[in-house]
């Protein structure tokens, strides 16, 4: 077991998204793994994400400019950050559980573990609605007893469940999705169609100006659009009323964004949305695939409303394989490809261990900013609308082949450990206390212009 290098991670995604190799000598990256309990880097992966995104952001401010700053992280402050929902409080409390009680591992009666995600209702009613029982948990192990734990993971999917088998490595890359996802680059940046170079004027922060249309929820795809708001771009969420939420996350990634609530299967939503869409640079959706593009908004189609768009994709398991069109979280991405049972191995567990942070989430949300923040400045050179695809399924096996290190004697950071990197400021909620951004940038220091709000506050209009 030995760490990688975070100075060769940053500079192979640097690389991968054909950017100039000047900015790397502006790059100052501090720190060493362990940075949490893990045998997996995920220190590394943490501070070569959030550097990536803000070293991006340098580079669009050096177009505008001319002129180049420097930009450091620390890895632990990186680490943390990959935590930032642990650490939310609300006037000064922790905020209620989001976790429902038969969410989690469950053995089946073949022996194979699998993982439920219950924690939003539809998919928790849904689960219980499959197995005919009752929300105990007790009532769902006596029911998975007479259960296989791939027939489960099959049914749940075909039911629109978020279900998975606990595998291990050898058995996810003999697995039809994990041969797909062995052929898929980290992320893709394709042109998707033709518009004018769009230059950058000069401006005080990297994203001055930048109109962000953010349609995503629960972590990876909201921390992107946290990221890119810390950089100055005007960042709307659009959200719907039926549509579940976990209020600590909404918190904690709607630093720096305006939100509204329009509602896609009306009309008249649509052409509010394609309104929006005309005036955007980026946009942002993280939904089940299909699910948007079944409302008008696929990338070619976002491309004729608005050429010149910065189109984003995020899903669980990637565009390709058999389970492109599956839906799936972090924790269950996890339990699929084998990094909960390598994880269980290395700290010698009898059951499948998580890794300590939303690590796949969070780095793929860092990626996603920095892809984005990547395809603008190929705009402001080249012109031309494009198309930016992430999963969090090619996040994991990248950071699998980061490789293995011995970090298993780490202590997890407390509340009271992370105090030197936490801000208090006002929000719609109450006074919150949260993570930081972990990148300094000498020029143009990151922050959130605007407080966390609840869902549907704003109108769904660009800001004068």
């Amino acid at each position: 077991m030995s760490a990688p290098n975070a100075n060769t991670v940053l500079a192979a995604l640097w690389r991968a998204a054909l950017l100039d190799d000047a900015a790397l000598n502006y790059a100052d990256l501090t720190g060493a793994e362990p940075a949490l309990p893990s045998s997996f880097a995920v220190g590394t992966a943490a501070q070569a994400t959030i550097a990536a995104s803000a070293l991006a952001a340098a580079e669009l401010y050096h177009l505008r400019t001319g002129r180049r700053q420097r930009v450091g992280v620390d890895m632990r402050r990186a680490a943390i950050e990959f935590r930032s929902e642990h650490y939310l409080r609300v006037d000064g409390k922790e905020p209620d559980d989001v976790w429902d009680k038969v969410a989690g591992l469950y053995r089946c009666g073949d022996g194979r573990w699998v993982r439920v995600h219950a924690n939003l209702p539809h998919h928790r009613d849904g689960f219980l609605k499959l197995l005919g029982v009752p929300h105990d948990r007790a009532a769902v192990q006596r029911a998975l007893d007479d259960w296989q734990g791939e027939a489960l993971e099959t049914a749940a999917a075909e039911a629109g469940l978020v279900v998975t088998a606990c595998r291990s490595f050898a058995e996810w890359d003999a697995h039809a999705q994990g041969r797909a996802l062995a052929g898929l680059p980290l992320f893709s940046i394709d042109k998707i169609g033709e518009a004018p170079p769009q230059k950058l004027a000069p401006a005080a922060r990297p994203l001055a100006g930048i109109k962000v249309l953010d349609l995503t929820r629960i972590i990876a795809g909201p921390v992107c659009g946290r990221t890119l708001a810390a950089h100055g771009a005007d960042v709307l969420l659009i959200t719907a009323r039926h549509l579940p939420s976990m209020l600590p996350l909404v918190i904690d990634t709607g630093r720096g964004k305006l939100s509204a609530s329009l509602d896609l299967r009306e009309g008249s939503a649509r052409e509010a949305l394609r309104s929006l869409l005309r005036e955007a640079d980026i946009f942002v959706q993280g939904y089940r695939p299909g699910a948007v593009a079944g409302h008008g908004f696929s990338p070619h189609q976002a491309a004729r409303v608005r050429p010149g768009i910065i189109y984003v994709s995020l899903c669980a398991y990637g565009h390709a394989g058999p389970w492109a069109d599956r839906r799936g979280f972090d924790s269950l991405v996890q339990t699929a490809s084998g990094m909960n049972d390598a994880e269980a191995q290395a700290f010698g567990s009898r059951e499948p261990r998580a890794l300590p942070a939303q690590a796949l989430d969070h780095a793929t949300g860092y990626l996603l900013a920095f892809a984005a923040m990547a395809a603008l400045a190929r705009r402001a050179r080249e012109g031309g609308s494009w198309h930016v695809r992430l999963s969090l399924a090619q996040t994991g096996h990248w950071l699998r082949r980061l490789g293995r290190i011995d970090g298993m004697q780490c202590p997890l950071p407390t509340f009271y450990d992370v105090r030197d990197c936490l801000e208090e400021t006002r929000s719609g909620f109450g006074r919150i206390t949260a993570v930081r951004h972990s990148a300094a940038m000498a020029a143009t220091p990151p922050h959130w212009a605007r407080p966390s709000v609840p869902l549907g506050t704003h109108p769904p209009a660009w800001p004068d």
